[in-house]
């Protein structure tokens, strides 16, 4: 299954910025009329959320044309320290923060250092690579781990071989491509093959590339991509939104290699759980990687939106509380999805999602 949208850039200052503007869904499936809302929001963040986020902003300014939203791709590490930094009102993020980040602050925008995370995009990681006449690849989590620690280094190894008797892999040595800057989508990746290899990945999870494992590291989603296509033997990991026409590895789970789509992805958030030690509208989801359960497939992205539970701007509190809500609703989850292949929240997790942005003030 492959997605290939296109995300569009404003240059803004220097910057890339997904400029558009958007506007609230009707009561029945989003949040509360919002015609009268004007003014401008920023955030930045997850690259991963690129597509999504312009179907989100062009859906929002068509109710809202008084309101521009701004949206920076410049990757979850970065966009959150932009938010602490009260520089945007909202971050985009592969990750929630850490209980002890959250504890040392600072988040300058916020009149408290109480703030909202919730979960808005799910979508598969897509492992992809470029062999001539290969379009499929099964692999177990320790064959992606010894691949992209060095300790595979060609295409005809047994461990490979092994778990593809049907295809004809070349003596051809193999390069892995990875994220050069601090990446949500690299933590995602990295915590799975820590808990789904612990004996061959050994350096943890990481949303910083390991110097000490080489490969070719490249900026951003589309980064990885484009190196990726663009080189011989490779193999990388990318939202699966940019996978295009590369080849895709199934991911072995239980007794079945299983293709990630965005079915596969949502199974495995609804089996999750909520993570235990945080604050009530701080909506962060402790992912099974280790499941066996059939149909799911394990290397997911759950990208968050985060906001202060308070803002010292009422206009951005009014602002954010209205987009996010357009964001989760019925209406921005399918204008998501057609854009960007990623996976509806379920009606339960947006339950829950709704009352923590009712909370933003």
């Amino acid at each position: 299954m492959k997605f290939s949208p296109v995300i569009k850039t404003a240059a803004i200052g220097g910057i890339a910025l997904l400029a558009l503007t958007s506007c609230a869904a009707n009561e029945a499936s989003g949040p509360a009329d919002s015609s009268g809302l004007s003014g401008e929001l920023s955030g930045a963040g997850a690259s991963s959320q690129g597509a999504a986020q312009e179907a989100w902003i062009a859906g929002f300014q068509t109710a809202n044309p008084d309101v521009t939203v701004n949206y920076d791709p410049t990757g979850s590490g970065a966009g959150r320290e932009t938010f602490q930094q009260g520089a945007s009102a909202f971050a985009g993020s592969d990750r929630a923060f850490k209980t002890d980040e959250i504890s040392a602050g600072p988040f300058d925008g916020c009149a408290t250092s109480d703030i909202v995370e919730v979960p808005a995009y799910i979508s598969p990681i897509a492992i992809v690579f470029n062999i001539d006449g290969v379009d499929s690849l099964n692999m177990d989590a320790k064959t992606v781990a010894d691949i992209f620690s060095g300790k595979i280094t060609n295409w005809n190894d047994q461990a490979i071989a092994a778990l593809n008797p049907d295809v004809t892999l070349p003596d051809q040595a193999i390069s892995a491509v990875h994220r050069s800057d601090k990446s949500g989508t690299t933590g995602n990746f990295t915590e799975y093959l820590e808990a789904a290899a612990p004996e061959s990945w050994t350096v943890g999870s990481v949303e910083e590339w390991p110097t000490e494992l080489g490969g070719e590291g490249a900026q951003g989603t589309s980064g990885v991509v484009e190196a990726v296509t663009n080189g011989v033997g490779t193999i990388g990991y990318a939202d699966a939104s940019k996978a295009g026409e590369l080849g895709t590895v199934k991911i072995k789970v239980g007794d079945e290699f299983v293709e990630y789509t965005p079915e596969a992805a949502s199974a495995i958030v609804d089996a999750s759980t909520l993570e235990e030690g945080r604050t009530e509208h701080d909506l962060a989801i402790e992912l099974d990687r280790t499941t066996t359960e059939k149909g799911v497939y394990p290397i997911v992205l759950v990208s968050y939106l985060i906001g202060c539970e308070e803002y010292a701007d009422a206009a951005n509190a009014e602002l954010v509380k209205e987009y996010f809500g357009y964001i989760v609703s019925e209406e921005g989850q399918q204008a998501a999805a057609e854009s960007a292949g990623s996976a509806p929240i379920s009606e339960d997790l947006r339950g829950k999602v709704q009352t923590a942005i009712d909370s933003i003030k």
